[in-house]
């Protein structure tokens, strides 16, 4: 089958270790069941892989790619969820310390078809495309439990999201504005803070840019670059959720703020299956659909990982077999 997948990896030269070509079909085992792929989306976790985080050479070949949507066995249209636990394992699967996600140790979406456990398929509803449907379970997913189970958002208060651009933030602007929260974001691109508003967003700001008034809760997926706006940008007793750190994980912990502000700074990784379902209702119910970046034929990955590499993207990038 056709597949897009890591050959090699260089943490300097990612791309250098990307092959598109025929793999083997995905092994099935007990109680899995093979997805047939329509629509699958690039996550910034699949360029780390080229860069040899999270996966070990001795994993190679991986078909790459965590996310997808496609048919069942039974022509059943659904959705992928993609962390893969312990079989024993009964409470928050983010919380399963033997979880992987797939293309980490079992091959990817990435490919004309993806093996995953039965319980890992989801059913799509009929109102969201198969390429909407793809940009959920990792990126979307990712800022619903960051906004609604984290940090328990409510209509009325006001979020500031930083970094309008990526997928988890495009997804918390989105979310976040559907359910009646007033959202502030930024960017260093004119054109991303536009294209923000047009998403929803109530204002866009420059980086760094002092704030009309402190805000209750702080969506943060960049890291060092932002992180003393983020922290400096909460009202007392305000929450910061941080789930990445694209721009690097070192940042300076404003602790005295942290502590005489009474902050609460909040770690978030993925989501549930059981959140997945609701991301899936909420989306259906209030019309709120993802905003892609580019829809690429899988045998273009290549062009797909080098808009991600150069941060030339808006929304979530879509691979179709």
């Amino acid at each position: 089958m056709f597949a897009a997948y890591a050959a090699g990896m260089d943490p300097d030269d990612p791309i250098a270790g990307l092959e598109v070509g025929e793999r083997p079909e995905p092994a099935v085992r007990e109680g899995w069941a093979t997805v047939t792929v329509k629509a699958a989306s690039l996550n910034h976790h699949d360029v780390w892989s080229l860069r040899g985080v999270g996966l070990g050479e001795d994993r190679l070949p991986m078909i790459l790619g965590s996310d997808a949507a496609g048919l069942d066995e039974d022509g059943n249209e659904v959705v992928v969820y993609p962390v893969i636990g312990d079989p024993g394992w009964r409470a928050d699967e983010t919380l399963d310390p033997k979880r992987s996600i797939l293309s980490e140790r079992h091959q990817g979406t990435f490919a004309e078809r993806v093996a995953v456990p039965r319980r890992n398929m989801v059913l799509k509803p009929a109102g969201l495309s198969f390429e909407q449907a793809a940009c959920l379970p990792t990126a979307w997913l990712t800022a619903y439990r960051m906004l609604f189970t984290r940090a328990h958002v409510r209509p009325g208060q006001t979020v500031l999201v930083q970094g309008a651009g990526g997928g988890v933030a495009t997804a918390a602007i989105a979310l976040a504005g559907a359910a009646g929260v007033r959202v502030w974001t930024t960017s260093r691109s004119v054109e991303k803070r536009a294209r923000a508003l047009s998403l929803g967003a109530d204002a866009a700001f420059e980086p760094g840019q002092r704030l009309p008034e402190r805000v209750d809760t702080v969506i943060e997926t960049v890291g060092q670059a932002t992180w003393s706006h983020s922290v400096k940008s909460l009202k007392p007793g305000g929450v910061l959720v941080t789930a990445g750190a694209t721009s690097g994980d070192h940042p300076g912990a404003e602790l005295t703020r942290v502590f005489f502000l009474q902050l609460s700074v909040i770690g978030s990784t993925m989501g549930t299956r059981d959140e997945l379902v609701r991301l899936l209702r909420f989306c259906e119910v209030n019309g709120v659909r993802p905003e892609t970046s580019s829809t690429l034929a899988l045998a273009d990955a290549r062009e797909g990982f080098e808009q991600m590499i150069a941060g030339d993207i808006f929304g979530k990038i879509v691979f179709t077999p």
